[in-house]
């Protein structure tokens, strides 16, 4: 199990990144939200949803087959 955070600010496309503890891209600790232990980047996206209206895995640390997937909550 790995630990997931939520960067506070967006990218320059307006998405908010979940990386790992581990990550070298992770933000400082004044600039990302703990989401929790997760087996994958994929189970604290749905964490992160009801968080921020945008968010996205991060390509480095999330790798996976939808690493390049985002997602956006709409009503």
């Amino acid at each position: 199990m790995k630990f997931f955070y939520l960067s506070s600010n967006p990218n320059e496309n307006g998405i908010h990144e979940v990386h790992d503890r581990e990550c070298e891209h992770i933000p400082s600790a004044y600039d990302r939200d703990y989401l929790g232990p997760y087996n994958t980047g994929k189970e604290a996206l749905r964490k992160a949803l009801a968080i921020k209206e945008k968010v996205g895995l991060c390509e480095s640390c999330c790798t996976s087959k939808v690493s390049s997937f985002i997602s956006s909550m709409k009503d």
